[in-house]
């Protein structure tokens, strides 16, 4: 499995986003059709060139090849020179091919994956200027994008809120949800590792206690999605894929937490631990009760309406989320759906074109979406990507 994964990532994902890389006016091509005709006048989403210069800082940490390296410092004058709101703070949320301003909202799910993006660049390269502009846009965060409930989400580039339709679906209008809580702390915890910055800690321990009293629904064994400005549930839905991956970054977090606090004591920590491995315990059960099918992770649950389509990420993030939860609980069932998953990846998801990477979804009966990029402001190569590089690493 690991021999076959590290090939899959150097001789085939590697090389797709290597082809997208744009030369002339800076960053990454942002869209490829599912003919893997790409699109050089498309916008360029900042959250894919967050995916993506994370990508290959950890490529090159993992592999160090320099190559990789150069291909992270490449995105990141991009992004440094466009992406960056120097007046009001934050990061946008899309630019035009040649880099100037194509929508200016400010996500706070976007400023995650650029402070996520930064960190690991830093950790990388060095480059001091990384780490400031993720403490930057840390601080930008905390100061404009909280309320006395949670995180707010949706706003205007002068940090007024709208609309969060960005985040929302299902026919819900959310203003709050798990995924940019989730991904928060995905950023909060490698901006923590790599800086040891007391605030980061603070608020990374205020966004695990939220996700275990707030998100979780201890009853269902799931975590809630959608939410109220109050953080009161709205909606009916499961996200299989969203829980899967919860699993192993949430461990993820306390592990960093607790390797560096040592004897240093956190009122509350040690019980907020106990309490989120239990529930990732719960989750991961729940999920392979629910969830696996034909080798393969179902996408949701919206009220009685099972959704088949299998997507990329999610059964990427299940090989990661299952492996971690047999190396947790030594359950060899969860060994054996970390395998079959990577097995129906390699015969279903994995898009043997001449020229492709990994189709976006495939039905039921494994046959692709064909109206689905091979590459957009959605379609990266953060899971599949980091599914390689976990497994490497693990294994």
């Amino acid at each position: 499995m690991k021999e076959e994964i590290q090939k899959e990532l150097e001789n085939h994902i590697i090389p797709f986003w290597d082809a997208l890389c744009d030369y002339e006016r800076g960053g990454f091509y942002g869209f490829e059709s599912y003919d893997l005709k790409v699109d050089k006048n498309a916008p360029k989403g900042v959250i894919l060139h967050s995916r993506i210069l994370w990508f290959y800082s950890n490529c090159y940490l993992a592999l160090k090849k320099k190559e990789y390296l150069e291909k992270a410092k490449h995105c990141f004058d991009f992004m440094k020179e466009h992406c960056v709101d120097r007046e009001y703070g934050g990061v946008y949320w899309m630019t035009n091919a040649d880099g100037s301003v194509n929508d200016s909202m400010k996500h706070t799910y976007c400023q995650a994956f650029f402070i996520y993006a930064m960190s690991s660049y830093y950790n990388a390269s060095g480059d001091q200027e990384a780490l400031e502009l993720a403490l930057g846009v840390f601080e930008t965060v905390e100061k404009k994008c909280v309320d006395s409930v949670a995180y707010l989400e949706a706003q205007s580039r002068e940090f007024e809120l709208i609309e969060n339709d960005a985040l929302s679906e299902n026919g819900l209008m959310a203003d709050k949800t798990m995924n940019t809580v989730l991904h928060l702390i995905e950023a909060y915890t490698e901006l923590y590792r790599v800086s040891k910055n007391e605030k980061a800690l603070e608020r990374l321990i205020f966004q695990l206690k939220l996700t275990y009293d707030k998100i979780y629904d201890k009853e269902g064994s799931k975590l809630l999605v959608f939410f109220d400005k109050e953080m009161n549930v709205i909606g009916d839905i499961h996200s299989y894929g969203h829980d899967i991956e919860a699993t192993w970054l949430l461990d993820r977090a306390c592990g960093v937490i607790s390797g560096d606090i040592g004897e240093k004591y956190i009122e509350g920590f040690e019980e907020l631990k106990k309490n989120i491995s239990e529930m990732n315990r719960k989750i991961v059960q729940n999920i392979a009760k629910t969830a696996y099918r034909d080798g393969s992770i179902l996408n949701e649950r919206e009220n009685d309406k099972i959704n088949t389509w299998r997507i990329w990420w999610v059964q990427a993030e299940s090989v990661v989320g299952f492996l971690n939860a047999y190396e947790r609980y030594n359950i060899s069932e969860y060994k054996d759906i970390s395998l079959s998953v990577w097995n129906y990846i390699k015969e279903k998801i994995i898009d043997k074109r001449e020229g492709g990477e990994w189709y976006s979804q495939v039905d039921e009966n494994g046959a692709p979406a064909t109206f689905k990029p091979a590459a957009d402001p959605w379609k990266c190569p953060y899971h599949n990507g980091r599914m390689c590089l976990e497994v490497i690493a693990r294994l």
